[in-house]
């Protein structure tokens, strides 16, 4: 078997302990390894490291471990060339299995390349990758404070929601102050509506008379008190995005351009993928990382079944979102490709597939720096102009109807 790294080590990761196996060859191709146990403490990380520099390792693999691999990725990847591998493909053979041997299993794969390298993205990226996964959090931890709002309101038979778009608006929030200070009377509260809200305040009265005990007010203000704290941290998180956003705002504005895609999602995606698109051999291999196309499992010539493969959850649950935003928006592609999927292949496959063009056309835009080009609505039926009359023909015949078809002249 060819040998593509002469000096090479494999790293077996725990959270106390490190293994580390160093492969050596010679100039007569002989080889020898040499195998010592780390601490995960810095000062024996550092230890680790001066030892792989003396013994002149270039290339240094492990295994991707929960989040114990990231601080020994941060200390070593500017003295190395850092591999990280999956650990679904680098599976020892049952029987063998010791820390040593997994430390040795590892470096022996990657002497002979046989490590595939996972996507670890610079470390301006990955820092922002940590702060827009933390907003995704808090913002579903927000979703759920506001969901037990609406129960503590449906425990006491008041109806808001029935009424107001929106309980946590600027008028539903004014009125459960309100409540939370005691305020019991439905026709002032009714008051309070602001804007469109204060055409409905006959409903609101309505909906406004419940039995609100001291205990509902007591699960309201603990309620409200952790919604503002929660609003409060994703402000500072998005601030804070900003910043770190400065030198890709450009890049940020063009990537807004795309029909379902604002800033936010924009970093989100920016955050997972980054900007250097030479990662990725094509658009395809991206959305394949991604998970945001069908998977492969044929046996016997038969496939059995296409389900997308599990990818990054995170870029999967935005480009998701933006692929619903994207259905809402009017005469565009991808609003024509997810009503075309969407009617023969059902709503969440449709959602997937302009997910995956999203993707793609993000993919082109970073590699090429280029602007959004929208193809417009109506392109399938550019595409499939004959088809299309011959459908449509045939529907208004099976009405009933007779139809003759003449060409309109062109406008003079």
């Amino acid at each position: 078997m060819d040998t593509l790294h002469r000096r090479c080590c494999g790293l077996d990761v725990h959270k106390d302990s490190v293994q580390a196996c160093v492969r050596l060859i010679d100039d007569n191709g002989v080889w020898t390894s040499r195998v010592r146990s780390f601490s995960t403490m810095t000062a024996s990380l550092l230890q680790l490291a001066d030892w792989l520099a003396e013994l002149e390792v270039t290339h240094v693999a492990m295994e991707a471990t929960g989040v114990y691999w990231k601080p020994i990725w941060n200390l070593l990847e500017d003295r190395f060339e850092l591999i990280l591998a999956n650990a679904r493909h680098i599976k020892n053979v049952p029987g063998r299995k010791t820390d040593v041997a997994d430390c040795q299993w590892i470096a022996q794969l990657l002497q002979h390349g046989l490590l595939r390298s996972s996507f670890v993205p610079d470390r301006p990226i990955r820092e922002a990758r940590d702060l827009t996964r933390h907003r995704t959090q808090l913002v579903g931890e927000k979703t759920r404070v506001a969901n037990r709002i609406q129960k503590v309101l449906e425990d006491t038979n008041i109806k808001l929601a029935s009424v107001a778009t929106d309980i946590l608006g600027k008028s539903g929030r004014m009125m459960l102050k309100a409540m939370i200070e005691g305020v019991d009377d439905p026709k002032a509260l009714a008051k309070m509506a602001l804007g469109k809200l204060r055409k409905k305040e006959g409903q609101l009265q309505l909906a406004l008379q419940g039995r609100m005990s001291e205990h509902h007010r007591f699960q309201l203000r603990l309620l409200m008190d952790q919604l503002d704290g929660l609003e409060a941290l994703i402000e500072r998180i998005e601030t804070r995005l900003d910043q770190m956003m400065k030198p890709l705002s450009e890049t940020m504005q063009r990537l807004d351009e795309i029909p379902g895609i604002d800033v936010r999602a924009a970093q989100s995606i920016v955050s997972e993928i980054g900007t250097d698109m030479s990662r990725f051999a094509s658009a395809d291999h991206l959305c394949s990382w991604a998970g945001m196309c069908p998977g492969n499992h044929e046996s016997a010539g038969k496939r059995r079944r296409g389900t997308t493969r599990p990818g990054n959850r995170w870029l999967r649950m935005t480009l998701t979102q933006c692929a619903w935003a994207a259905s809402h928006c009017k005469n565009r592609y991808l609003s024509s490709q997810y009503r075309r999927l969407a009617s023969r292949r059902g709503k969440k496959k449709a959602l997937i597939a302009v997910g995956h063009s999203i993707l793609a056309i993000l993919y082109s835009m970073l590699k090429e720096g280029s602007h959004y080009r929208d193809l417009g609505g109506d392109w399938f039926d550019r595409q499939n102009s004959h088809r299309l009359k011959q459908h449509l023909v045939k529907r208004l015949e099976g009405l009933g109807y007779q139809v003759t078809l003449e060409a309109r002249s062109p406008a003079a």
